[in-house]
């Protein structure tokens, strides 16, 4: 019988009295939809061995819907966040080259939580396998607790902030033809919150971390 004493998971009132995570604001949080956005997001992209990643997809309601996404695909940097929407993927060739370099790159680690199924709706998407990735879920785990831990509770266990999580900007349409602040907000900063998560355990704890 396993006697070992797991740490429990913080519960949501736990979380809520936490400070709310000081996640990225409006204006260092960018829509690449342009050529000269692309130009941009690769000149700060490129300036760093890891980025948060993340995507988010249209939600289904159906029994047996299949669904079509991701329909956004978020990098963040320690300064910025960029949204790529795949609507605006066909008319942006620059774009679309961007994220297909960064997504099969080995050379610049992709972080974040529940990567693994990201890696077919990036294949459908782009045209490209996702390569070299961090999956921080199990990383946080080794921390001491019995279960995988998700974005939400790593971000209270190893930063000690509380990241907000509305189910309405969730469950919201992440292929509309213009996506709210709100939406760009919570889009960008998962990609972010899982950054600056990996960032302290490689500084704390990197034995905890996966190899690549």
């Amino acid at each position: 019988m396993d006697e070992r004493q797991f740490l429990e998971r913080p519960t949501k009132q736990a979380m809520r009295a936490l400070p709310e995570f000081s996640g990225l604001s409006l204006d260092h949080i960018h829509l690449v939809e342009t050529e000269k956005d692309a130009r941009f997001a690769r000149e700060q992209l490129n300036k760093y061995s890891h980025l948060g990643f993340d995507t988010e997809s249209k939600p289904t309601f159906m029994v047996g819907e299949a669904s079509t996404g991701p329909h956004l695909v978020q990098l963040a940097t320690p300064e910025h966040g960029f949204l790529f929407a795949a609507r605006h993927l066909a008319d942006n060739e620059a774009g679309r080259e961007l994220l297909a370099d960064i997504m099969q790159s080995q050379h610049i680690i992709k972080v974040g939580f529940g990567l693994k199924s990201d890696r077919g709706p990036v294949q459908r998407l782009l045209g490209v396998e996702l390569h070299a990735t961090i999956e921080l879920s199990g990383a946080v785990k080794r921390l001491g607790y019995r279960q995988q831990v998700g974005l939400q509770a790593a971000v209270a266990i190893v930063l000690g902030e509380y990241l907000p999580k509305s189910r309405k900007v969730t469950l919201s349409n992440w292929a509309a033809e213009s996506l709210s602040a709100a939406q760009q907000r919570y889009a960008a900063n998962d990609a972010y919150a899982g950054l600056r998560v990996y960032q302290v355990l490689a500084h704390r704890s990197p034995q905890l971390l996966p190899p690549i």
